[in-house]
């Protein structure tokens, strides 16, 4: 007969278990896509013969595929809030790049005052369309619709069809310059910038995670086991060093990919960390009950359509300075694009699910297909029909996920 303390531990312990059990299901969905995503990269790096992983293909990948990552990060606010999209991202981004690339090349205005007057563009159009769809309530989709078609519309009428190139060395640096090596003096054969930028913020990463992890201890929140806590941070770490390392490996840091940076880390700090970034999830959730719980689902709304106009004037500006030069199908397609990152990266069709930091990866994925399967002479007809296959994986995987837990 089991006395009364043998039944508590074997409680305990059987609590112990299904903690670790449910922890690390959860876990595994969420990294669902960042272990598919190491995945395509495995296959195309043997495919290609060595050559995705090249230092100066890696690079080439974040330059290439910084629009999408801008795009991706405005995209996931939007559909946070309930499923829904914006299908004027791709035309807005023209329309800004039009309107800078006339102001630089034609009337020869400076670089900054042009690109003020651009993102000044983009302020405007966030604040008419966020109006139309928080006060008004038009669908989104009406709204976003009649902007693609207005903003592309606008962008052929002033441009007359015709490329705006080139732009001058200080704006095509935007996209394609690099950060010095405050290191060069010192005899080091390798950019050592990036490697001293990256174990800065390695310490600051460990430190930060300790500290979580000993106030979750502290207030007795539940946490990941420390075996698994400490895998998952020396992954990070390694993973953060070894991107360094690359990037040091051929020019250093893209000044691109600071501008990425600040914006990744800020939208997600502000999604996982503050109250109106909560106010998203809240949303997307449950409007009525978000609503009667004080939320001004208005100015939710409205803000994620303002968000989502100023970040697809950024990329629009970012898409001119790589390619340098502004023309009439700029940012065509570009909403698919940032739309797909975001599912794949694990937002759900309904809204209220979905992180900052998912969307990249999504875009990672697709970026690193686009890349993987140009390095192998794929055709552009196929390169379509794998991507969109991979996107009604992701949504099948989400819905099928969603199913699962409520059974």
């Amino acid at each position: 007969m089991e006395t009364i303390k043998d039944v508590s531990k074997n409680e305990i312990k059987q609590s112990g278990m299904h903690t670790i059990n449910d922890i690390l299901s959860k876990n595994i969905r969420q990294y669902a896509m960042l272990i598919a995503l190491i995945v395509i990269i495995i296959f195309f790096q043997i495919s290609t013969g060595g050559i995705l992983l090249k230092p100066m293909n890696v690079t080439n990948l974040v330059l290439q595929n910084s629009y999408v990552l801008i795009l991706a990060i405005g995209m996931i606010l939007c559909i946070l809030t309930g499923g829904n999209i914006d299908l004027s991202v791709g035309a807005i981004a023209a329309f800004v790049a039009a309107i800078v690339g006339h102001l630089v090349i034609n009337m020869k205005m400076g670089v900054a005052p042009a690109l003020l007057i651009g993102l000044l563009t983009g302020i405007i159009i966030g604040i008419w369309q966020g109006s139309l769809i928080a006060y008004l309530r038009i669908p989104s989709f009406i709204v976003t619709l009649a902007g693609m078609l207005l903003f592309r519309g606008l962008t052929i009428t002033m441009l007359k069809g015709l490329t705006l190139s080139p732009f001058p060395e200080s704006f095509q640096k935007i996209s394609s310059g690099f950060i010095p090596d405050f290191f060069a003096n010192f005899g080091f054969q390798l950019n050592v910038t990036p490697i001293v930028v990256a174990i800065i913020f390695s310490i600051i990463l460990i430190l930060a995670q300790i500290k979580k992890r000993a106030e979750k201890l502290k207030n007795e929140t539940e946490v990941i086991p420390f075996p698994l806590f400490i895998t998952q941070l020396v992954l990070i770490v390694f993973a953060l060093n070894l991107f360094a390392y690359w990037l040091a490996a051929f020019r250093g840091i893209p000044i691109i990919l600071v501008i990425l940076g600040v914006l990744i880390i800020g939208y997600h700090f502000f999604t996982t960390k503050t109250v109106p970034g909560r106010y998203f999830y809240a949303m997307g959730g449950n409007e009525k009950a978000a609503r009667l719980s004080g939320i001004d689902t208005n100015k939710v709304l409205f803000f994620a359509y303002f968000n989502m106009a100023i970040l697809a004037s950024l990329a629009g500006v970012a898409f001119a300075s790589r390619t340098n030069s502004a023309f009439p199908l700029l940012g065509n397609g570009f909403e698919m694009d940032a739309i797909a990152a975001c599912f794949i990266g694990g937002a759900s069709a309904s809204g209220g699910i979905g992180t900052v930091i998912g969307a990249i990866i999504g875009a990672l994925v697709m970026g690193v297909l686009n890349n993987g399967m140009s390095i192998m002479g794929v055709g552009s007809d196929w390169q379509m029909t794998i991507k969109g296959f991979v996107l009604v994986l992701a949504v099948a995987f989400d819905v099928l996920s969603k199913n699962k837990s409520k059974a």
